[in-house]
């Protein structure tokens, strides 16, 4: 199954109540070695609850197993659904995740689940109590970082330092993979979303500034962000490349900056 992330938009919030509580949407590409861990974990927990959650496996043109094996997995769980795109980055299976979401409230988290599932229940208290995007954080009062390399850190303190003074000033971390919208912030930011509307193949991981932008037209917007201080786990298998990401980045937030400035987020 393939589709543009704005080729098929969110429904809008006049359109019939949802038949799914929760949509998780997990982007994964070459994740052949954690993918069935990742899903295991996310049906256990999911068991265990009671509300309705449907889960959005997003492969970003994988050229090893994952594709086959999270086909396999969703055949013996209905509330997983897989969707095959091409290798056009992160953003784009972000994106097209959420456009296919049918959930009140989804979101995306990543495969790597550095941060704890049970972090929903935090963000879900925050959206049904007037704040309409929840962030988790690794920044903060109550926030841990286990097992992050100082450099890393160091790295992204200075981005987000960036990013603070050139469009969201008071939120120390906008590159979390745990991000969750009502159905309503969706409706508004998807259709403005300008950086990877028309994402190009790639031939390698694209980790990009998307968070940036999906945040900065929520307050632009004027949508109310909570932020969740959590505890997250530095994954070993990161496929971040502290040079050509962090220039990627860069030129993801100048973009972005230019774009507000051009009002092509009002």
């Amino acid at each position: 199954m393939n589709q543009s992330p704005m080729s098929a938009p969110v429904e809008s919030a006049s359109d019939p109540p949802s038949p799914f509580h929760l949509s998780i949407v997990i982007p994964v590409y070459n994740e052949e070695a954690r993918i069935r861990e990742c899903l295991d974990r996310v049906v256990d927990w999911i068991s265990r609850r009671d509300d309705r959650i449907e889960v959005i496996v997003v492969d970003d043109g994988s050229s090893d197993t994952t594709l086959a094996i999270a086909r396999k997995i969703a055949t013996m769980h209905p509330t997983i659904t897989v969707i095959s795109e091409r290798h056009l980055g992160k953003a784009n299976a972000v994106l097209t995740g959420l456009a296919a979401a049918r959930g009140t409230y989804a979101g995306f988290c990543d495969v790597d689940l550095a941060t704890p599932l049970s972090t929903w229940d935090r963000c879900e208290d925050a959206l049904n109590n007037g704040a309409e995007v929840a962030i988790a954080s690794r920044e903060g009062v109550g926030a841990i970082r286990v097992g992050e390399p100082w450099y890393r850190h160091a790295m992204g303190r200075a981005f987000n330092g960036l990013i603070r003074m050139l469009l969201l000033p008071g939120i120390h971390d906008t590159q979390c993979g745990f991000k969750f919208f009502t159905r309503e912030a969706l409706v508004t930011i998807l259709p403005r979303c300008q950086l990877y509307r028309a994402a190009t193949v790639v031939q390698r991981p694209r980790v990009t500034a998307f968070d940036v932008e999906l945040l900065y037209i929520a307050r632009r917007q004027r949508l109310e962000i909570d932020v969740i201080p959590i505890t997250w786990t530095y994954g070993e298998h990161t496929k971040v490349n502290p040079l050509t990401d962090t220039l990627q980045n860069l030129r993801d937030v100048l973009e972005v900056r230019w774009n507000g400035w051009r009002g092509r987020y009002d």
